[in-house]
C-alpha cells in the first residue's frame, strides 16, 4: 500500500515520532498508518524499558489547593531540558488534576499511566516519584510556595482560626522553610541519637580547645549545654528567627499572629520539599 508525504506527517503528528521514523514504520506496514501507528508504540515501549534504569535527577515540583487539600507531586526526568518541557510541566498538572479528583494520596497506576506517552515521544526515563495530599481543617487554613526553580517548595498549615488575616502569615511561613531548610520543625522531633552525636562532635571540638583546659567541669558543661541548645534552635523551624521579622522566632511570631486574630494557634503542617529528597 503506497503512501504520501501527508501520511507520514499525520502518523508524526499522531505519535511524536521523527519523520524517518514514521516513514518507515509506513515502509514496515506497507502504508497501514494504524499498523504504523501500532508498531511505533511497541518501539517506543521496547525503548523506553531499556531506559527504565537511567538516574531522573532532574524533574519539577507541582502544588496545588483544591478546596481544603493541598496536593504535592513530584515528578523527575532525566535533564533539565525535558523538566522545562512544556509537555512535562502539563502532564505534571494532569497528574495533580487526577489526584483531587480521584481522591489519591499517594501515587498510583493512573499518575504513571499519564507519564507513558511522554517517555515515548520524547525518550526519556520518568517518574512520578512522590504524591502526597495535605488536608486544611475546618478550624485553619494553608498555605503553599513553590521556588522559581521548581526544586523546592513548601507547605503550611495553621491549625486555630482560619481568619483569613492569617494566609499571608502562613505563606511566609512557607517561604521560611523553602529559604532556611529547617531539618525539623519542632525540637521534639529531633531524635535523641542526633542530639547526643551533636554533644560528642561539640564536646571534642571544646577538649581541643587549650582555653577551655582551665575551666571548672560545671562550667564546661554549660558551655556545652548552650552549644547543643543554638544548633538545635539553627535547625528547627519553629525556633529560627523568622523570615520577615529577624527580632522574634517562629514561634513568637505564631503567637503574636494568634493574638491578633484572637485565637491560639499551632502547626498542623510544616513541610519542606526538595526535588530528590
Amino acid at each position: 500500500m503506497a503512501f504520501t508525504a501527508a501520511d507520514v506527517k499525520a502518523l508524526r503528528d499522531k505519535t511524536g515520532a521523527g519523520m524517518m521514523e514514521c516513514k518507515k514504520a509506513l515502509t514496515e506496514c506497507n502504508g497501514d498508518a494504524a499498523e504504523a501507528e501500532k508498531y511505533l508504540k511497541e518501539k517506543g515501549l521496547a525503548a523506553m524499558a531499556k531506559r527504565s534504569e537511567r538516574a531522573t535527577t532532574e524533574g519539577r515540583l507541582f502544588i496545588r489547593q483544591v478546596g481544603n487539600k493541598i496536593a504535592v507531586a513530584e515528578v523527575t526526568c532525566e535533564t533539565d531540558f525535558v523538566a522545562n518541557n512544556s509537555d512535562f510541566i502539563a502532564t505534571g498538572e494532569k497528574i495533580l488534576d487526577v489526584t483531587f479528583e480521584k481522591g489519591y494520596t499517594k501515587v498510583e497506576a493512573d499518575h504513571e499511566a499519564l507519564l507513558e506517552p511522554l517517555k515515548v515521544s520524547i525518550r526519556e526515563n520518568m517518574k512520578v516519584a512522590k504524591v502526597e495530599v495535605f488536608e486544611v481543617p475546618a478550624d485553619g487554613i494553608g498555605s503553599f510556595y513553590v521556588h522559581s526553580d521548581k526544586k523546592t517548595g513548601a507547605v503550611v498549615i495553621l491549625k486555630g482560626s482560619n481568619a483569613e488575616a492569617l494566609k499571608t502569615f502562613a505563606y511566609d511561613c512557607c517561604l521560611h522553610i523553602a529559604a532556611f531548610t529547617p531539618s525539623y520543625i519542632s525540637k521534639k522531633e529531633v531524635p535523641q541519637s542526633y542530639i547526643d552525636e551533636q554533644r560528642e562532635i561539640f564536646k571534642a571540638l571544646m577538649d581541643q580547645d587549650p582555653k577551655n583546659a582551665s575551666k571548672p567541669e560545671n562550667v564546661k558543661a554549660n558551655i556545652l549545654d548552650g552549644k547543643v541548645t543554638k544548633h538545635l534552635a539553627e535547625i528547627c523551624f519553629e525556633d529560627q528567627m523568622f523570615v520577615k521579622d529577624d527580632k522574634k522566632t517562629v514561634t513568637a511570631k505564631l503567637a503574636e499572629v494568634g493574638k491578633e486574630v484572637g485565637a491560639t494557634l499551632s502547626f498542623a503542617t510544616a513541610k519542606l520539599f526538595i526535588l530528590g529528597k
